[in-house]
């Protein structure tokens, strides 16, 4: 499959374009007839990730948080989470495949896991919903959330979504009540909960799972009441872009942990997620097995009271 560059990556998908050509060269002109010409493109073109990369604006960064070979829940799932055993349902309606999650061993600790899932190719994406969640995925979510009380389990929670899904049925079967519900049970949770913003953290559809103890963003993820695009359609009337949009709404993990909406930062290889998806992965479960550590030692109550501490104090404390 070919690579995806975004608009900003011009340069190294040039440059990667002429190390391919002078592969296929040096197949005909024999073994090693090329290898210093090739080594010196290669570090040339990871020398301009790297410099790409040091300095996205928000419109950038938006890009990599949508780029679709970042790693998805299925892929931190399947990387971090032995034994996993999926739960379907929210035993009222249906099951809502964009919002997945089930039991399984993290790093040896037996944990609820749950998140947005927006799919790979056109047939999953059609399954997942593109990510955009329906009031049953956070009645699942709800249902899973009890279930981690009734067996006093630690929360994984992988927010990746533009939103919620605005469809008429959506709407009909009570979306706004079940993401309330699904943000009401994350704060007042009795086991300790985890949320990191993966890619894309859009408005209530991704608050719903996000209320932890701790919320962490990987580098280049966004974390947003509305999409850049939506805000300058509602607010602007469309007279501005989008890029001009993502800026005014602080919605980079740089911006968000000055106003204390986050916690932390899990660092992405040069890149982004999606250039070593493996890297990533293992960044964003060591960041997440710390603050698992860390919150061990809390009871029920001290739980509750700190997720209130935290997200009362938001807008309300001065910035880091």
């Amino acid at each position: 499959m070919a690579a995806h560059y975004l608009e900003f990556e011009r340069p190294i998908a040039e440059l990667e374009a002429k190390i391919e050509e002078l592969d296929k060269l040096s197949e005909t002109a024999g073994v090693g007839a090329f290898d210093a010409e090739i080594e010196a493109l290669r570090a040339r073109a990871q020398e301009l990730r790297r410099e790409a990369y040091s300095g996205l604006d928000a419109w950038q960064k938006t890009q990599v948080a949508r780029h679709p070979d970042r790693p998805h829940f299925v892929d931190y799932c399947e990387a971090l989470i032995d034994e996993f055993v999926e739960l379907r349902g929210d035993r009222k309606f249906a099951d809502d495949q964009a919002i997945m999650g089930g039991l399984g061993r993290f790093r040896g600790q037996p944990v609820v896991v749950m998140g947005h899932e927006k799919g790979r190719d056109t047939v999953g994406r059609v399954k997942h919903n593109f990510g955009y969640a329906r009031p049953e995925g956070y009645r699942k979510a709800i249902r899973l959330m009890e279930l981690a009380e009734q067996f006093n389990l630690p929360v994984i929670s992988l927010v990746d979504t533009a939103a919620a899904y605005p469809g008429v049925g959506s709407e009909e079967r009570g979306v706004a009540e079940a993401i309330a519900r699904a943000t009401e049970k994350s704060l007042l949770l009795k086991t300790p909960m985890v949320a990191v913003v993966t890619g894309e953290g859009g408005s209530g559809g991704a608050l719903g799972i996000a209320c932890g103890n701790r919320v962490l963003m990987l580098e280049h993820a966004i974390y947003t009441v509305i999409p850049p695009e939506g805000a300058n359609s509602i607010l602007w009337r469309g007279s501005r872009t989008a890029e001009e949009a993502a800026k005014a709404l602080k919605i980079t993990a740089q911006d968000l942990l000055k106003f204390n909406i986050i916690d932390r930062i899990v660092a992405e290889p040069p890149g982004g997620a999606h250039s070593d998806p493996a890297a990533a992965i293992k960044a964003v479960g060591d960041a997440v097995e710390q603050e698992i550590a860390a919150l061990g030692n809390m009871g029920p109550s001290e739980l509750k009271a700190q997720r209130a501490e935290r997200f009362y104090a938001i807008g309300r404390e001065g910035l880091h």
